[in-house]
């Protein structure tokens, strides 16, 4: 099991106890990716990804696969779905683009499902896509 089950069903129990963290462990869940390319350098970037993201709920440390060299990783675990109530794992992993003055960003989302689709995942990586190239 990765650790992006474990923060999320951790969350899931914080809203609802232990058992809720139980069942969350078994939920599927819906994750969405969008790779956006920035017209930033990468220490610009790297700002503006964290200030957009910082916003949005709180910070969380890189996962055990945390990425090296010329890329850098930044989570939060933010809300989702009806009232923001489920919680959504934010990673945006950043790359330094083809140019100096560009940078790569994959934004994945990923939220647990359960008898309602809510598309919490999906829906909370477009939403940040948008805020990040407005």
């Amino acid at each position: 099991m990765d650790d992006e089950d474990e923060i999320l069903a951790e969350a899931v129990g914080a809203l609802g106890g232990r058992l809720s963290r139980l069942v969350a462990l078994r939920l599927p869940k819906n994750v969405h990716e969008i790779t956006l390319t920035l017209p930033l350098p990468s220490a610009r970037a790297r700002a503006r990804v964290s200030a957009v993201l910082g916003r949005q709920g709180r910070r969380v440390p890189p996962g055990r696969s945390a990425p090296a060299g010329r890329r850098s990783a930044i989570r939060v675990l933010t809300g989702g779905g009806a009232w923001n109530m489920n919680p959504v794992l934010v990673t945006a992993v950043l790359t330094a683009g083809e140019g100096e003055d560009t940078t790569v960003v994959l934004l994945r989302a990923a939220a647990k499902e359960g008898l309602i689709k809510q598309r919490a995942g999906e829906r909370t990586a477009k939403r940040l896509a948008e805020l990040l190239t407005d």
